[in-house]
């Protein structure tokens, strides 16, 4: 687990080993369980995540429908925006899969980039990175049909289509399951014809 972190933070900044170390001692890995919920609706929350391994999934519940507003796999990291406004959590966070990720709180965030800048710049970097990513994701979704929305995700994240259950996923691209796959059918005929 620690390797897949370094890893990752190695394309950004180097670290010494004290650095890593120092990181190792915060104890942030946790193994999660399929079906966890790790924040709910009205909770308040002071933990980002970063996950190392699996699939974690934003939801809100509208008159009883879970409605699904973005994925998190691999080398992703997410944090909630209850954390930075201080307020309970207006949506729910699961696990899709088993998962295996970094679990920070921001007074351990402050502790650890007063002590490491490097992981401040780092930290503004991936932020830049992903600020720009949901931008890109958001604009898209907002200008394409869902058979459009479909054949993006086709594209740029595959693995989704087998990883995630498919009421999940259609809720993601904003229709119903019955139409997702009436959809994935058409789509099935034309590559076909």
């Amino acid at each position: 687990m620690q390797e897949i972190l370094f890893n990752f933070i190695s394309k950004y900044v180097s670290l010494t080993e004290d650095e890593q170390n120092a990181l190792v001692s915060l104890d942030i890995f946790r193994s999660v369980k399929k079906g966890t919920i790790l924040l709910k609706e009205g909770q308040k929350s002071k933990e980002s995540y970063f996950v190392l391994k699996g699939c974690i999934r934003t939801y809100y519940v509208l008159d009883g429908e879970e409605k699904t507003t973005a994925f998190y796999t691999e080398m992703e990291a997410f944090t909630p925006p209850c954390v930075i406004n201080k307020t309970p959590s207006e949506y729910y966070i699961s696990c899709v899969e088993d998962t295996i990720l970094t679990v920070s709180n921001s007074d351990m965030e402050v502790e650890v980039n007063s002590k490491f800048p490097k992981f401040e710049i780092m930290c503004r970097v991936l932020s830049e990175e992903l600020l720009a990513k949901q931008r890109i994701d958001f604009d898209e979704f907002k200008t394409s049909s869902p058979e459009q929305r479909y054949l993006n995700l086709l594209q740029s994240r595959p693995d989704l289509i087998q990883r995630v259950p498919q009421h999940q996923l259609a809720s993601f691209l904003g229709i119903k399951p019955q139409s997702l796959s009436r959809l994935r059918a058409r789509i099935t005929e034309k590559d076909k014809g």
